[in-house]
């Protein structure tokens, strides 16, 4: 099992390009099941979660070719199987993307219940219960969902909760309903409306997008279309926060300003100069130790609970006592304790993590817990003293894109340790 080793005490320097988004990508790609036609897609993250969506979509049929490094095309109209095997499912919750499209497109599908990271309950209630609202006779059999329908139906849907793939997954599947439906309390995040967009360029009729009422006009078909990724939103403001816990400066390009206003808020409170332009973000903190900050946990446009564990980091190396609230995931407080091995002070009362800022980390081994864990983990190896070793790190290579390599570009000391046989590398 691959380890990563970090010298700590380097301030990160330079210019690094924003990979496309693991959010955006996952949900896309079960789109894609959705067209009677070809869809080419660019700016694709080669990440483990997608090789194993790509896996997935291969089981069932579909023909995937990778054209180039961040260019996959599928060609989806060869399907045989409508099953989502638990295999495949296991690693990976946003797996249960493939169930609208499926039942949509196909009028059938087996899915199994999901897996992922153990970072708290994330119900798979909204989709069923949606799905049935448009019509489809659902049932759980054996650790499977199993839909059916012959068309589904528009409706009105409510979502009881602001959930980001139960949105997604309940209008791919209004996308080529039978009428109109409205789903209310939607999630707003940029990534439902990258989903949106590239469905749009398929075809689909869709308005709404990016607000809490998304309304859909169930079309016949969707035909093939190609779509570029957007920019990991998350990815950049880790570098970002990377940036200000060294006393460093940053550049991040080929991204979106625009999806990081709560994060960016927050880095100005922490004491960073930022400037932006339409695809770039520039962190600079001169050298100064960041101040604690606030943050409570939301829905976009909220502050991302993505970004909760890195800004944990940062207050544990601050200028005073910032709390942490998180309100969307009741498990997400895991790398607490790997931050005390390493000396932080950081007290968790149910919800809250209260972060006494201390002048230094020490490095310690540490395990990473989830796949955020794992970047928080990270950063607090980039300032502490002495070695950092981070085991579990494939939490890691499931969303951020060659992150070692991305960070020696800007000056960290950081390597792999290869689990195969305890060798080194770059």
């Amino acid at each position: 099992m691959d380890k990563l080793l970090i010298t700590g005490g380097c301030a990160l320097q330079g210019c690094v390009r924003a990979s496309g988004a693991k959010n955006a990508a996952l949900p896309i790609l079960a789109a894609t099941l959705l067209a009677d036609g070809p869809v080419t897609l660019t700016n694709v993250p080669r990440l483990r979660d997608i090789s194993t969506t790509m896996a997935l979509l291969g089981r069932m049929g579909a023909s995937l070719t990778q054209e180039a490094a961040d260019r996959i095309r599928v060609e989806p109209r060869a399907l045989t199987s409508f099953i989502a095997p638990y295999e495949l499912v296991k690693t990976m919750r946003a797996s249960i993307l493939v169930l609208g499209p499926l039942v949509a497109r196909y009028g059938e599908a087996d899915v199994s219940l999901p897996g992922g990271c153990a970072i708290g309950a994330r119900p798979v209630n909204l989709h069923i219960e949606g799905l049935r609202a448009l019509g489809a006779e659902v049932s759980v059999d054996s650790g499977y969902i199993r839909a059916r329908a012959k068309r589904l139906r528009g409706a009105r849907l409510f979502m009881e909760l602001v959930s980001v793939t139960g949105t997604e997954n309940l209008m791919m599947a209004a996308a080529l309903a039978d009428g109109e439906t409205l789903i209310e309390n939607a999630a707003r995040e940029p990534e439902v409306v990258d989903l949106a967009q590239l469905l749009i360029a398929m075809g689909a009729r869709i308005e709404g997008a990016g607000t809490d009422q998304i309304h859909i006009q169930g079309v016949e078909r969707l035909g093939g279309a190609e779509y570029r990724v957007m920019p990991d939103r998350i990815e950049t403001g880790t570098f970002l926060v990377g940036a200000a816990m060294t006393g460093g400066k940053v550049r991040v390009e080929e991204t979106r300003p625009d999806c990081l206003d709560a994060v960016l808020q927050k880095l100005r409170e922490a004491g960073a100069e930022i400037t932006t332009g339409p695809d770039w973000i520039e962190l600079d903190m001169r050298g100064r130790r960041p101040k604690a900050v606030d943050i409570h946990t939301a829905p976009h446009p909220a502050f991302p609970t993505d970004m909760q564990a890195q800004f944990c980091a940062l207050n544990a190396v601050a200028e005073g006592v910032g709390v942490v609230a998180e309100t969307i995931f009741e498990n997400r407080f895991m790398h607490v304790p790997e931050l005390q091995r390493m000396g932080a002070d950081i007290r968790v009362e149910g919800n809250l993590a209260v972060c006494h800022g201390v002048s230094g980390l020490t490095a310690a081994p540490v395990m990473a817990t989830d796949l955020r864990a794992s970047a928080g983990l990270v950063l607090a190896g980039l300032v502490a003293s002495g070695e950092t070793l981070i085991d579990r790190i494939y939490h890691l290579d499931r969303g951020y894109e060659t992150m070692e390599a991305k960070l020696l570009t800007l000056g960290a000391h950081i390597e792999r340790i290869s689990g195969g046989n305890g060798t080194l590398t770059p």
